[in-house]
Parts: C-alpha cells; sequence; structure tokens
C-alpha cells in the first residue's frame, strides 16, 4: 500500500532526446531499481570518443537503495554500458538466458566476470525486490529472447515496453505476448514507459523472416561471388538465416570481428543458434576456398572505425581482401549520425570492385522497432492513465505524444521528458518535479569521463586550425626574468614550414621582441610571460594568415 509520503519517482538517466545510452530508474522510499544500462556512438564532434555512457552520479550516491538492474534485451544500446556501471556500483544484474550470455562476454573483456551476480528470468516469470515486483512479458524484437516489464509498485502497475515490434512469425520462440498487456490494461496501468524508435513511420514493421527471403534472393542470383553480410553482432536470428542460406547453397560460413565471433559462440553453447557441424570454418582456412563456396559475416554495419567491414574498406585488413569477385550486403539501417561513416565505408568498397547492396536497394534489413500502427495497439490493450515516451530524440517523444492523444488520452496525462527530470506519481496524481544529476560520460579507450567539453573543444581547435608552439629558455633570478635561449618556433597542423619561412621567422620575431619587453619590465610572473608570448603570437598570426591556432608557450626554466 503506498504511504502518503512516498512517491513514484520514474526517471531516464538515457535515451531522451537521444538515440542510444538507454537507462530509466523506478525510486520508491529507500528502493530503486534500474531498467537497461546502455551507450550510444559518438556524435561527429566528439573526436578520438570511442563510447558515450550514462552519468551514474545519482545511482552512486543511491548505491544503498539500488534492488537491481533489469535488462530487457541483448543490444548495445541496452547493455553495452553494464561493465562501466558495474566498476561504480555492484547490484544484482537480472535477463534472459540470451542477454546474459552476451552482457558476461562484455563483462569478461573487462575483468569483471567474477564480480557480477547475474540471475536469469524466463519470460512470464516474476521477481520480488524490495517493494518492486517484476514481471517479464515476452516481446518480439531484432534479438531473441527480449521482453517488456511489468513493475507493480505501491502507486500502481508501471510497463516499461524495452525495444519491442509485433513479430506475428518470428524466427525462433512464439510471438509476443500481447494476452498479458491485455490483462494487465484490463486491471489497470499507472504508466507506460513506450519506446518511440520507429514512431515516424506508418503502417507495421515487417517481419524478420522477410530478410531471409532476401537472403535466398542474394544467394541464389550470386553462384560465382563471395558473398559477405555485415550486421550487428546481436542479432542472433538474422545470422541464423545468413547461416541457413549458406548451408542451402553450400558455401562454409567464417564470422569477423571480435563481438561477432563472441556473440556467435555464445548463442550457439546457449542453442540459439543452429549450425550444422563442420559448417563455420576459421579466418585463416578461407585461402582453401573459392569466392562461390564462402560466406563471411561480419561486423562494421555502423561504419565503425575499428570494426571489420571498415578495416576492409580501407584495405586495411591483414586476413581478407576485398576484391570485384565480392558482394558485400550491409544489413542494418544507419543509426542516427553515423550516416557519414557509413557513406564512406560504401564508397571504399565500390572503390575495390565489390558490389555493395545496402538499404533502400533491398529488403535486406527490417526494424526492430514498432511503427505507428503497432504502438496504437499497444495503446490499446495498456490503456494506460499516464505515458512517458521513451527511447528517440525529441521529434520521436513529441510525435509518441500527439499519437497518444489521438487515441484518447488526456494531454496532461502524456509526459514528454528530458533525461535527470523526475516524473512523481502518488495514489492519486502525476506531475514533473525536479531534476537528478545526468548528463554523459565519454570513454576515450581506458579513460571514463576523463575527456569534457573542454577537451573536446582542444580537440576540435587543434583539428581544424593547428597548433603553434613556442619555446623559450630563460632564467629566474632576483625576481626577474632572464632570456637565454629561443625563441623556437614549431608548427604542426598549421602551415607546412619549409613553405612559409616568412611567416616562421616573423614568428620568431615577434615572440623576441615580446620577450626584449618582458626583460624589461624585471617580472617573474611566469604566467604573464606565457600570456604575453601567446597574445602577440595569436595578433601576429591573425594579421598575418587571418587564422587561429592553437599557440602553446613553453618555458624552460635553465
Amino acid at each position: 500500500m503506498a504511504s502518503k509520503k512516498n512517491k513514484l519517482r520514474v526517471f531516464a538517466l538515457g535515451g531522451l532526446g537521444e538515440i542510444g545510452k538507454n537507462m530509466t530508474v523506478l525510486e520508491y522510499g529507500n528502493d530503486l531499481i534500474i531498467i537497461d544500462c546502455g551507450v550510444a556512438f559518438p556524435q561527429d564532434e566528439m573526436l578520438g570518443i570511442d563510447l558515450v555512457i550514462p552519468d551514474f552520479t545519482y545511482l552512486v550516491q543511491n548505491a544503498h537503495k539500488i534492488r537491481g538492474l533489469f535488462l530487457t534485451h541483448a543490444h548495445e544500446d541496452h547493455i553495452g554500458s553494464v561493465p562501466y556501471f558495474l566498476r561504480e556500483l555492484n547490484t544484482t544484474i537480472f535477463g534472459t538466458r540470451l542477454t546474459l550470455g552476451l552482457a558476461a562476454n562484455k563483462l569478461k573483456e573487462h575483468g569483471l566476470a567474477s564480480q557480477a551476480e547475474m540471475v536469469c528470468v524466463n519470460p512470464g516469470e516474476e521477481v520480488g525486490v524490495g517493494c518492486f515486483n517484476v514481471e517479464f512479458i515476452r516481446a518480439t524484437h531484432s534479438v531473441a529472447d527480449s521482453v517488456c516489464i511489468a513493475i507493480t509498485t505501491p502507486v500502481g502497475v508501471v510497463i516499461h515496453s524495452g525495444d519491442f515490434k509485433v513479430d506475428f512469425t518470428p524466427i525462433q520462440g512464439e510471438p509476443m505476448d500481447l494476452q498479458r498487456f491485455a490483462v494487465l490494461g484490463d486491471r489497470g496501468v499507472r504508466l507506460f514507459l513506450c519506446e518511440s524508435t520507429n514512431v515516424l513511420a506508418k503502417g507495421y514493421t515487417m517481419s524478420e523472416r522477410t530478410v531471409g527471403r532476401v537472403f535466398e534472393q542474394v544467394f541464389d542470383e550470386s553462384p560465382n561471388q563471395r558473398i559477405m553480410v555485415a550486421m550487428f553482432s546481436s542479432n542472433i536470428d538474422r545470422i541464423q538465416q545468413v547461416i541457413n542460406s549458406a548451408v542451402r547453397h553450400k558455401r562454409k560460413t567464417l564470422f569477423l570481428g571480435r563481438s561477432m565471433i563472441n556473440a556467435v559462440r555464445t548463442a550457439t553453447e546457449l542453442g540459439y543458434l543452429d549450425i550444422p557441424k563442420g559448417h563455420v570454418i576459421d579466418v585463416n582456412e578461407a585461402r582453401n576456398y573459392t569466392p562461390a563456396q564462402l560466406c563471411i559475416v561480419t561486423t562494421g554495419s555502423q561504419g565503425e572505425q575499428m570494426a571489420a567491414l571498415s578495416r576492409m574498406a580501407a584495405n586495411d585488413h591483414r586476413q581478407i581482401v576485398v576484391t570485384p569477385s565480392d558482394k558485400i550486403v550491409i544489413s542494418a539501417s544507419p543509426i542516427p549520425g553515423n550516416e557519414k561513416m557509413i557513406s564512406r565505408v560504401i564508397n571504399d568498397l565500390l572503390k575495390l570492385g565489390a558490389e555493395v547492396i545496402y538499404e533502400g536497394m533491398m529488403e535486406v534489413h527490417v526494424s526492430g522497432h514498432a511503427k505507428e500502427e503497432e504502438l496504437k495497439l499497444m495503446h490499446a490493450l495498456i490503456k494506460p492513465e499516464y505515458l512517458m515516451p521513451i527511447h528517440g530524440e525529441y521529434r520521436h517523444l513529441k510525435h509518441h505524444k500527439d499519437l497518444a492523444i489521438s487515441l484518447g488520452m488526456q494531454k496532461e496525462n502524456v509526459f514528454v521528458m528530458d533525461i535527470g527530470q523526475v516524473l512523481e506519481i502518488s495514489g492519486t496524481s502525476a506531475k514533473v518535479n525536479g531534476v537528478v544529476p545526468s548528463g554523459q560520460l565519454l570513454v576515450d579507450g581506458l579513460g571514463v569521463g576523463d575527456v569534457g567539453n573542454v577537451v573536446l573543444r582542444d580537440r576540435k581547435h587543434l583539428s581544424e586550425d593547428g597548433l603553434i608552439i613556442a619555446a623559450v629558455g630563460i632564467t629566474l633570478e632576483d625576481g626577474r626574468c632572464q632570456i637565454i635561449a629561443g625563441p623556437d618556433i614549431t608548427s604542426r597542423g598549421f602551415v607546412f614550414v619549409r613553405e612559409n619561412d616568412d611567416l616562421m621567422q616573423g614568428a620568431r620575431t615577434i615572440v623576441s621582441e615580446s620577450l626584449s619587453e618582458i626583460e624589461r619590465k624585471n617580472t617573474a610572473d611566469i604566467q604573464f610571460i606565457r600570456n604575453k608570448i601567446r597574445d602577440d603570437l595569436r595578433e601576429f598570426i591573425w594579421q598575418r594568415t587571418k587564422r587561429n591556432p592553437m599557440i602553446f608557450p613553453i618555458l624552460m626554466e635553465m
């Protein structure tokens, strides 16, 4: 029974106003649960950044309240941050078999496998944690073992959709458990947290089996070509369909990319992939087969720089060389922000003579997300009192709100939120009230959060304008600075020194004049000296070139 004092607090630490790093929190009194823990791809301006993860500050501050992390499915934007989360916090992780299996691969890579307590929950089962009762409901998506989550709280039932589409002919398992949603809807649902990724698309999302038929067509039409298929490594059902086509056409399959190899191994061990014995070969065996005898399944469908397909496109893969005898299928749609990277990879592959098939040319990809009519169906079944659209940019969330209102929901009962904003639900009302610390952490190599806006600004400055270093040898005696060596001027990424000798000599002259003025002032203020050199040199460079490189004075005390 709900306390008059306590209210259910619902907020997202990712996945609102953006695509990716999905993370939702439910908090009541001293109990808190987390749904999903994903990553996002870096934007173009995030130079050198590998991943973007949620800011866990609020969770660290309230670690004593956390009762569990619940995972809806195994895509990167829902499980990719789990290793970074476990570095800061230790809690039980709940998920289905395949989801936990693929999450465990990530934890092994980070040396955290022994630290994680994982509990496998099957669709249809319930888990009690704190004041919450959490039920896993069978869903269909583009990865097997996906679930929606229904949480019984002291103020009523909350349903979190995860990612889903209504697929009546899934590759494996049963269709989505729509009957359970209808039962919960009849009993009463206070809040529906519903994904919005594909809300702008009319109609229904095609079944995953549609792609299998297209794969058959590709194999039929390519008897003498080597076939490569690039996709997300977690798309186990699609991998199975490629294997099925390869087996029927008497081709061997090899897998490229660490995440792909790990995912296939895990899915096979858990029984989610059916691969005939002897069908899969190692990359080192590829030379023993003709192009017509091979099928390659690889990572890199998003143009990621270090993924196998990108390295092949750049002619930088140690074992596989792209040739005109290759037909390459990119079986994915671009995640917003990745369009340029994917276009670059496609162009590079075409330059190498390969035939490339991608979305828009054939139905080589179908979305895993519900379109407008499927969302209408879920709303009709669940009949929520309140709606909080999740998983999408603002335009998706706003359109979802408009859709809900068109279905009869009251405008004031639909909450389009930002990450960090808190929705408070009592026994009688719901309102936005307050914020929690939120944002993003940038992962660069082994560093997490040590690259912020200042560093990114400097990287952008360096990439656009270059760097000039002014090195000077000095002594500091009797409260005054004396110049004994230099200045030496070095340029990186600004101009080619050999062809701009007059400019570099002029820069030396300007710095020398600055140093003479500093000596006359009899100052030993190092910061003043640096600023004087920087300001005078910046003014000179701007007057001569109308450019603004980063200027870095180095004072070496001798």
